[in-house]
């Protein structure tokens, strides 16, 4: 058996989780509640609760999963994305700790990890997708279709050219205004809302391309237009509102990800990322593969966030091959797959 100990600190988040195989033992998450009255994640802030968080976070992890950390084999962190100063947080705890052991440590790609979230084993009857499988990555700030052939290949087959879906759920929860984070709000009134009342345009990109700026600038410019006409408008028709914009995002990622069934024909597709927590998405997704005839895949809710268990999951799968980092590894701010 082997125990590898995950740490992700990508954003404000600071999470260690253990593994052994790929069965959870502990995902141990700590939020930093700090940026709430900032409306949006404060890089330097992040980095010194990141520092404050990690050695108790990692001690609460080891002490869940009931083992030493002499029991474990590598530690597996987050290289990147994501923003700089919290990644290197947890690539030098990682560095030292795995140095302190003569341990091995493993480099993981943010976004790899959540597609790879659907191996990990939490006894709640979920199943894994067969290879190869599409995954819908949906995040504040990743929008992607994936092709997954294994664990180690992965190919990126559709992309956002400009905002991510996530970002424009927070940029119209904002406009709104809405507390931050804004996403699971406009979940929230969704689900009271008429999704049909409002119309907003789709961008018209080419291919298996994803792009959110001009849905963001025209739900900025519609709101604008009737507030001159009435000051109350969105207070008025606030749950409406989120619901029409949320059936407009969902729906601009559900018709490219059925453009990339139907052009690879691969009909096992998963979600992954933040936004997969979104109830709408998940609703559709499902209603969808049931007349496309697809086999989805929706990650359990704790596993859409950012958390360790994903990090200590595709760490796992790299420790099979004996992909190992060195200690001259260092962060970075995009994805490199």
């Amino acid at each position: 058996m082997t125990y590898i100990l995950g740490i992700e600190s990508s954003c404000d988040d600071t999470s260690a989780a253990v593994i052994k195989n790929s069965r959870v033992l502990s995902n141990i998450i700590a939020n930093q509640s700090v940026h709430s009255s900032y409306g949006g994640v404060v890089p330097e802030l992040a980095s010194r609760a990141h520092q404050q968080n990690i050695i108790p976070v990692v001690d609460v992890a080891l002490k869940e999963a009931k083992i030493s950390k002499n029991q474990l084999d590598a530690i597996a962190f987050t290289r990147g994305p994501g923003l700089l100063g919290s990644l290197l947080v947890g690539t030098s705890f990682t560095k030292s700790f795995a140095l302190a052991l003569d341990i091995p440590i493993i480099e993981v790609d943010h976004l790899k990890a959540h597609i790879l979230a659907h191996f990990l084993n939490d006894d709640d009857g979920s199943k894994s997708p067969s290879f190869p499988f599409l995954c819908l990555t949906v995040s504040g700030g990743h929008t992607q279709i994936v092709k997954v052939s294994s664990p180690s290949d992965m190919h990126i087959i559709g992309s956002t050219i400009d905002d991510a879906a996530g970002e424009a759920f927070d940029k119209a929860a904002k406009i709104m205004g809405l507390p931050y984070p804004g996403g699971p709000e406009i979940d929230k009134l969704a689900k009271i809302g008429d999704a049909q009342a409002y119309k907003f345009p789709k961008p018209r990109i080419g291919e298996l391309d994803y792009s959110f700026s001009g849905l963001k600038t025209s739900f900025l410019y519609f709101l604008r237009d009737n507030l001159k006409k009435d000051d109350n408008f969105i207070e008025k028709n606030k749950a409406d509102l989120a619901a029409s914009i949320q059936r407009t995002i969902i729906e601009i990622l559900l018709d490219k990800l059925k453009k990339a069934v139907a052009q690879t024909g691969i009909t096992e597709v998963a979600i992954a990322g933040g936004v997969s927590a979104n109830s709408g998405l998940r609703n559709k997704i499902t209603e969808t593969a049931e007349e496309e005839g697809w086999k989805v895949f929706i990650p359990g809710f704790k596993f859409t966030t950012d958390n360790a268990a994903m990090i200590a999951i595709a760490g796992y799968f790299k420790y099979l091959d004996k992909d190992f980092a060195s200690q001259n590894v260092t962060p970075y701010a995009r994805s490199s797959f």
